[in-house]
């Protein structure tokens, strides 16, 4: 109970965290002259998705405890990098981080659960933006990319942050360790849970020549998909 309780806070967190952020953005908006309309439409439709988010995160992690099937369909990784950092923009934005992508030209798509995807992808994307508060001598910056092996695919999200110690590097996946004061140690373990419940695999590496590196694969599931 006490895993499951921390899991569904940190994951809550975050998604009451992006209602706040686009209900602020939103409210500058309004207070302009004249308001803004077209940028307050688009923060109360991320304050929507949010909660929409948080209402599918509560179901997907119940089933996860529950050892429940979750459905699972074919997905895009490059559609979901975009879902997500549409998700993330207000605190890219707030936090003034600079995020490059390189995707796949082709669609490269997984067997998944959507919802979960999603959130290990949003857990990392966040972990990323936050790993760069303290970072004053150089730029903030993330970079996502699609990756191609033989027989899976993935995303790696690398960012100039402070960077990973080195014995750290796995025990990071354990749950309850956190190397944040106010994290609940949760947020990775949850994220290999859902990597590993969907045959893929889930690392950390340190950045070069900061930061941290964030990769997981997953086998591809285009034929399956197709079938």
């Amino acid at each position: 109970m006490g895993v499951m309780a921390a899991s569904i806070a940190h994951e809550i967190n975050q998604s009451l965290a992006g209602i706040a952020a686009s209900a602020d953005a939103g409210s500058r908006w309004m207070d302009r002259t004249p308001p803004d309309l077209d940028r307050v439409r688009k923060n109360f439709k991320q304050i929507v998705n949010a909660s929409q988010r948080a209402a599918d995160v509560i179901q997907g992690i119940r089933a996860m405890f529950k050892s429940e099937e979750t459905p699972r369909g074919a997905i895009d990784l490059n559609e979901l990098i975009d879902d997500v950092l549409t998700l993330a923009q207000s605190e890219i934005q707030k936090r003034s981080i600079v995020v490059h992508t390189e995707l796949a030209e082709q669609p490269l798509s997984v067997l998944a659960n959507r919802v979960q995807l999603q959130q290990v992808l949003f857990n990392l994307v966040t972990n990323a933006i936050e790993a760069m508060d303290a970072v004053v001598d150089r730029s903030r910056s993330i970079v996502i990319k699609t990756e191609i092996g033989s027989g899976v695919v993935g995303i790696a999200v690398e960012d100039s942050g402070t960077g990973i110690a080195p014995k750290d590097l796995e025990q990071i996946f354990s749950t309850f360790f956190t190397t944040k004061a106010t994290g609940t140690g949760m947020g990775l373990s949850i994220c290999r849970s859902i990597i590993e419940a969907h045959g893929g695999r889930l690392w950390a590496s340190p950045g070069e020549p900061y930061g941290a590196v964030f990769r997981f694969t997953l086998p591809s599931g285009a034929d399956r998909a197709c079938k």
